[in-house]
Order: C-alpha cells, then sequence, then structure tokens
C-alpha cells in the first residue's frame, strides 16, 4: 500500500465521540466531591442528585441508600490509596526504610494541598459513629491495614520497638491530616516528614 492510500484510509477512519458518563458515574463522582468538601453529613440526596444533573429515583437505581453511597466512596478511596501506597512500596522493595519515607513525601504532598481536607476515611469515622453503618468496617479495615504495614515495616528495619515505632508513625500520619484542618498547610503538618525521620533515628540508635 503507498502512501496516499494509507493516507485516505486514515482520513476515513471516524473518530467516534466519547461516551458521556452514566449517571451513576455522575452520581458517584459528584457525591465523593461532595462528601469530601462539605461533610457527610452536611450533603443530602437531593443535592448530589440535583449537582449530578439527575434525579433521586435514579441515584436509587445505583445506590440502594445513601449509607451504601458513602461506603462505595470510602470503598474506591480505600482501593486507590493501596494502589498508590503499592506502585511506592514496588520502588523500594529491599528498604523498607526508603518505602516508609515515601509514604511520608506523598502524605506531605498531600497536605500542602490548600485544597485538601485531611484524610477522607478518617473525617468520616468522626462522623459516622453508628457500628452499623456500612461504612464503619471500610473505616476500621482500612486503618488497620494501615498500622500492619507500618508495623511490619518497623519489623523489617529491625527497629529497637517495632510496634511502638508503628504507633508513633501511624498517630503522626493521623495527626497531620487533622491538623490541616485548624492550622493550615503551613502549620505543623509541614514538618510530618521530619517527625518521622527523628522518630525512626531514635529508635535504630543503638542501645
Amino acid at each position: 500500500m503507498n502512501k496516499k492510500s494509507e493516507s485516505r484510509k486514515r482520513s476515513a477512519v471516524q473518530v467516534l465521540p466519547a461516551k458521556p458518563p452514566s449517571a451513576r458515574d455522575r452520581v458517584f463522582k459528584t457525591a465523593a466531591d461532595l462528601f469530601y468538601r462539605k461533610g457527610i453529613r452536611a450533603v443530602g440526596v437531593e443535592t448530589i442528585a440535583a449537582e449530578a444533573n439527575t434525579t433521586k429515583m435514579s441515584l436509587y437505581r445505583s445506590f440502594p441508600s445513601k449509607d451504601e453511597l458513602v461506603a462505595e466512596w470510602l470503598r474506591d478511596h480505600d482501593t486507590h490509596f493501596w494502589q498508590t501506597w503499592d506502585a511506592m512500596a514496588q520502588k523500594f522493595p529491599d528498604d523498607p526504610l526508603q518505602q516508609i519515607r515515601a509514604a511520608f513525601a506523598l502524605l506531605t504532598k498531600h497536605i500542602a494541598d490548600p485544597n485538601a481536607r485531611g484524610c477522607p476515611i478518617a473525617n468520616a469515622a468522626v462522623e459516622l459513629t453508628e457500628k452499623d453503618h456500612p461504612a464503619r468496617k471500610v473505616i476500621e479495615t482500612h486503618k488497620a491495614n494501615l498500622r500492619n504495614r507500618l508495623s511490619a515495616l518497623c519489623l523489617r528495619m529491625n527497629a529497637k520497638e517495632p510496634e511502638l515505632l508503628a504507633d508513633e508513625l501511624f498517630l503522626l500520619m493521623e495527626g497531620a491530616q487533622v491538623s490541616i484542618q485548624t492550622l493550615g498547610v503551613r502549620g505543623p503538618a509541614r514538618n510530618v516528614a521530619r517527625a518521622a525521620d527523628n522518630l525512626i533515628a531514635a529508635h535504630l540508635q543503638p542501645a
């Protein structure tokens, strides 16, 4: 086939328009944004449906209830969080110290965003106190997994007290996320990575 024929063939190919997002996708994306920016309790299904350009009936066809929509939002966050963590960890498979430092670097980048409102799962834990809420299991499992990951890394580093160090690093992460909501990105949270380094160094010093 000569160049002219190839050019005509390419020009004959029609570029199909991008498929518009489904009503479910619009509802989910809108709800995720509103829940994070304004809080779960402050956002009703009427507001979500209106901003997603759909109806309450359409919303309930995709999600049985607002509670289930919240749980799905947090499950989605959990999935993306661990995908990001695992991609980071794969860069330093044999270096637990660098994995922890990379995790705190990611945290520092997140909390430096002026639009950040901390950790959506921690925020949800404050709002959703009912033990039978479908999101509670997501919240508790996510935080337990985070602590377990830190604990495993601290153990691999041969820290003097790996469980204690893991708890301290976990509390640093949680505290940094909360503090930006009161003291902003220029408050104590900006030093979270340095604080983590100091903690780790103290635990790795010879007895």
